[in-house]
């Protein structure tokens, strides 16, 4: 409803203050409204279909209006100082353009280490869904859903994060390196990420600053505390 309300605002020119006086709605929950931060009752919604001329069902059956782009400008460029590594149990999560805050995807070179699905233990959740890359070597994915799914390098697979799920180097392979992208509607998704790979160490994990490192590729670290 909050898109329908400033698509009517906009095509009569009327300023939030104009069409608080027009339906009879005060201002600060008419922004509210057209925020999508507030429902109106059905008796509201009969008072403001009469209020501005526009019948119920018609009044329902009306596109929104496209949400105001706001462009950022924002950009980052990955180096040594904007990238996190968190060393835990089964990853060696390398956190790139951390500078950024309020991300919507969160993009993870990690280094894969357990060698199956009993060595890595427990399938992980969380918010959101994730795209992985193969970058070098082989690794199954495990899920709670579907069969374990074998993907090579230069291969790709997209999955519901919620879902509990395990990346594990395949049979034979010695190493291998993913780009995992994940993303979520809700805020925080980095840290919530960096908090539950700490929670699966078996011992206390490193949040080090990003050795130098080529992909694919050996690297060196100098490990600091978290």
């Amino acid at each position: 409803m909050g898109g329908v309300i400033r698509r009517i605002r906009t095509e009569r020119n009327w300023t939030f203050a104009e069409m608080s006086a027009a339906v009879g709605i005060p201002l600060s929950t008419l922004a509210k409204i057209e925020q999508d931060r507030l429902s109106l009752t059905y008796d509201k919604l009969l008072h403001l279909s009469d209020r501005l001329g526009i019948g119920f069902a018609e009044l329902f059956s009306m596109e929104s209006a496209a949400p105001n782009p706001v462009i950022t400008g924002r950009r980052s460029i990955v180096d040594d100082a904007n990238t996190i590594t968190v060393v835990s149990r089964n990853y060696d999560d390398n956190y790139l353009c951390s500078e950024l805050r309020n991300k919507i995807m969160t993009p993870i070179i990690i280094d894969v280490k357990a060698s199956s699905l009993e060595e890595f233990g427990p399938l992980i959740s969380h918010d959101g869904e994730e795209f992985i890359y193969v970058v070098s070597g082989s690794v199954v994915v495990h899920t709670s859903f579907y069969k374990p799914t074998q993907v090579e390098t230069g291969g790709a697979h997209y999955l519901d994060s919620q879902m509990g799920h395990a990346y594990v180097r395949a049979e034979g392979c010695a190493s291998a390196t993913i780009l995992a992208v994940c993303a979520s509607r809700q805020d925080g998704l980095e840290n919530a990420l960096i908090d539950q790979m700490i929670g699966f160490a078996k011992n206390r994990p490193l949040r080090v600053p990003k050795a130098e490192k080529k992909i694919p590729g050996p690297r060196k670290k100098s490990r600091v505390p978290a």
